[in-house]
């Protein structure tokens, strides 16, 4: 069956991006869904729990990679996924990449520190070379973010 399939296709990719295998179920299912899915049929159809489906619907609604639609005068909210490359490649830089940029500068700066401390004036200088290549990944990395979506983009 094709949506097992492409399930299946998701699965592997958020595995590769360090993410919870249900993002990649229940995007898999709306990225092959003609109609919009309901929490309730996520669950059902993954076979996965309720909260489990939820917090998957919000971490992918962070991402931007679905959102929500009404379906007829139901109170329920039904969800699609957004199919845009630039889109998707945007929230994830957004939600995953940039926090983590951050965090690592704070990261580097608490070890300058530390290094600084170190009595050996050799181990002291190698510390610090090391920090300062840490450091210039990080902007590489940063000024690389918007030439990737761009690239990436439909």
């Amino acid at each position: 069956m094709i949506e097992r399939q492409v399930v299946e296709f998701f699965i592997d990719g958020v595995k590769v991006l360090g993410m919870p295998r249900s993002i990649g179920e229940i995007y898999g299912l709306l990225f092959v869904s003609q109609e919009p899915r309901s929490l309730d049929d996520l669950v059902k159809a993954l076979g996965i729990s309720k909260g489990s489906a939820s917090q998957g619907l919000r971490a992918l609604k962070g991402l931007g990679a679905i959102r929500e639609v009404q379906v007829g005068t139901e109170r329920r909210t039904y969800f699609v996924a957004s199919v845009e490359l630039k889109r998707l490649v945007g929230g994830f830089i957004r939600e995953q990449i940039r926090p983590h940029l951050e965090s690592g500068r704070n990261k580097i700066h608490q070890l300058e520190e530390t290094a600084r401390s170190e009595e050996d004036p050799a181990r002291r200088q190698f510390l610090s070379d090391r920090l300062n290549r840490l450091e210039h990944w990080l902007k590489s990395g940063g000024r690389l973010l918007p030439v990737a979506q761009k690239l990436l983009g439909e």
